[in-house]
């Protein structure tokens, strides 16, 4: 009998460990329930996207507040809960100050955090998708410190996100005769994911005519990191083409829209009426 006392006492003690974990989040999402609680959508680098429970932490006393702002990247510790794990401790690793100080900055990181709110799937191991998250958003709060969101950061990112996800676009063969493409007008296939050739896309007539640099562009995003690409300057023009192409095929790929975007679109177009 003592024995068998010993053992559900171990038995417990391994239970209750279970019930307690450790966990690196960027906080993604974040809605209100009840009267002083939160529900926060993070994404972790071992177990996917999760949805926990802040309790308390609208109320003014709460020392959690602001270690679970959006974009927050937190360590926390969580209980096991019945409806949601609950988040019992939280620190603060990066805050990224510098980008809550430019409302362009914000736009951009909330579509970074959108996309990969859209993307990622619970309980999967995401670090890939955790280490693209954290990186894109320390560029950005390095360029809000110093000026202006780079230009070719989101359609980096948006193409890296594509990939790492398994929506690659294909851009470097034709879609049907798989050759490799040349360095003229081909023709773009969004609903299908990719690129036909002159000599296939004629007896489409769901496709659309890309010009050389767009495609160029592109396929720089899609195959090179991010210090390379920071070091180019592209044509306002060719960007512009390149960042509807992805819109529309993220648009395709989410069906529906990107909230972020039409923001970050009514931002730029404000600009412009400004600088006239």
């Amino acid at each position: 009998m003592a024995g068998d006392a010993q053992a559900r006492v171990i038995d417990y003690g391994s239970m209750s460990r279970e019930r307690v974990r450790t966990t690196h989040a960027l906080v993604l999402r974040r809605r209100d329930v009840n009267d002083a609680d939160r529900v926060l959508t993070v994404l972790t680098p071992g177990d996917g996207k999760l949805e926990l429970i802040a309790k308390g932490v609208r109320k003014t006393a709460s020392r959690k507040a602001g270690h679970l702002e959006l974009f927050v990247h937190a360590a926390l510790l969580v209980a096991q809960g019945r409806t949601w794990d609950i988040i019992t401790e939280v620190q603060t690793i990066e805050s990224f100050r510098h980008l809550r100080d430019n409302l362009e900055a914000i736009a951009v990181a909330s579509y970074i955090c959108e996309l990969i709110d859209a993307f990622a799937e619970t309980g999967d191991d995401l670090r890939s998708l955790w280490d693209l998250a954290l990186f894109t958003l320390r560029v950005l709060d390095e360029a809000a410190a110093q000026g202006e969101p780079p230009p070719n950061l989101l359609p980096w990112f948006d193409l890296h996100l594509l990939s790492l996800t398994g929506f690659q676009p294909q851009f470097f063969r034709c879609l049907v005769c798989e050759q490799p493409l040349a360095p003229t007008v081909n023709f773009l296939a969004l609903h299908e994911g990719g690129v036909l050739c002159p000599q296939c896309a004629p007896q489409r007539n769901d496709v659309e005519a890309l010009d050389v640099d767009t495609l160029k562009l592109l396929r720089f995003f899609q195959s090179q990191p991010w210090p390379a690409v920071a070091a180019v300057t592209v044509r306002t023009p060719v960007l512009r083409r390149v960042e509807s192409v992805l819109n529309r095929y993220l648009v395709i790929t989410l069906e529906r829209h990107v909230r972020s975007a039409l923001f970050l679109r009514r931002l730029a177009a404000t600009a412009n009426s400004s600088d006239l």
